[in-house]
């Protein structure tokens, strides 16, 4: 395969249409070409199904000290969204180059495969590598194995982590950690005449919902921690997107599912807001069953993401400074697998064109301005490592 230029190389990536509910092997398989082709030593690391794959590689000599570029290959739904074009083809218009994970994170992905282009022609110094993961959009749970197999595969390991989530490349040290829990609640069906002896699933459930919203408006009338002031919101919010139950309108619902996801600010720990999570549920629960025993709740958690911590003098930070010519930092609300790498003992930023404000919307875009900016990173990066 001749090497492609970063423009051609997203069109290829967004061409793929791995959404998250779907496979990206097609997607892993063209990389694993493009990178085999260039003469790169690639590893592959399917998930339990065998139905997607993370996908690294190591570019430049085999040393400790490089710089790993991160991302993700999976998308979110296009059903439901109103386009203007097809979502899985690259259009410009107007300066912007519309299609779905043009921002949220194909440009990067892309920018960083022609960086292994890059590389490729350069007598590096450092070594250049490359990290994409699956799964990303629903929970961050593709990265950690990659990670983890990084590691235990004697991999030489980098110093920088350059996670390339959109953020109009200002160099971000801080984001949120989050859990998510799958809820399943179980009532006991009667006609709804007689609610007084049966448990409505929904009702109960929506009890639950009702005390995130308390909580939030607990959490967002407390004065903010000093590390938690920079963030938007400035506290830990709960949040539920998508409720199903019910059989009819006139018997109490047998069932009731929604998510509940929790974005918690650094001066907080997951693991206090797991326990008080639970004992609510708990709580509810025997509510429940003390009106009838076959009632209750199962709480299945299905993701957890550590937040990402500002370093002290940060070899991240310091590079990706450098090459942006920042002079300030960010924090940032959503979640990456940054605090992953980071809780391996990697020095870790996100730095990475586009704005996360176009990220899921119909007509996603980033800009070109943007995506050249990105360009003259790698660019940049690849100089580095070569001195």
């Amino acid at each position: 395969m001749t090497s492609l230029n970063a423009r051609e190389l997203m069109d290829q990536l967004v061409s793929f249409p791995t959404v998250s509910t779907e496979s990206n092997l097609n997607l892993i398989d063209f990389i694993d070409k493009y990178l085999t082709d260039l003469g790169v030593l690639t590893q592959r690391l399917p998930n339990e199904d065998g139905t997607k794959a993370a996908i690294y590689a190591h570019v430049g000599p085999q040393i400790d000290g490089g710089v790993v570029l991160s991302g993700h290959t999976d998308v979110v739904p296009v059903v439901g969204q109103d386009w203007d074009s097809d979502p899985f083809t690259v259009v410009e218009r107007q300066g912007k180059l519309y299609g779905r994970g043009t921002c949220d994170m194909k440009g990067f992905d892309a920018l960083a495969l022609w960086a292994v282009t890059l590389a490729c022609k350069a007598d590096l110094k450092r070594p250049l590598q490359i990290a994409l993961s699956y799964d990303e959009e629903i929970g961050c749970t593709g990265a950690p194995p990659m990670i983890d197999h990084m590691v235990s595969m004697g991999m030489p390991r980098a110093d920088t982590v350059i996670v390339g989530e959109p953020s109009m490349m200002s160099v971000v040290t801080g984001h949120k950690g989050g859990i998510g829990y799958k809820m399943h609640f179980h009532g006991f069906e009667v006609h709804s005449s007689l609610l007084h002896t049966g448990v409505s699933a929904i009702m109960m459930g929506a009890k639950l919902i009702e005390w995130a919203n308390q909580v939030n408006a607990e959490n967002a009338a407390k004065a903010p921690a000093a590390m938690d002031a920079d963030f938007v919101p400035p506290y830990t919010t709960l949040h539920v997107g998508m409720i199903n139950g019910g059989t009819a309108h006139n018997i109490t619902a047998k069932d009731c599912t929604f998510d509940v996801t929790f974005r918690v600010v650094p001066g907080e720990s997951n693991a206090a807001w797991r326990d008080r999570f639970l004992a609510k549920v708990a709580e509810l629960e025997a509510e429940m069953k003390a009106i009838h025993p076959d009632a209750g709740i199962t709480a299945e958690q299905f993701f957890e993401l550590p937040g990402l911590a500002p370093e002290t003098d940060g070899s991240a930070e310091r590079l990706s400074r450098q090459l942006t010519g920042a002079n300030t930092t960010e924090v940032v609300s959503y979640g990456t697998e940054a605090g992953h790498f980071q809780a391996k003992g990697y020095s870790v930023v996100v730095c990475g064109p586009g704005n996360i404000a176009q990220a899921h919307q119909p007509n996603e875009y980033i800009s070109v301005a943007q995506f050249e900016k990105g360009q003259a990173f790698m660019i940049d990066l690849i100089e580095s490592l070569s001195r």
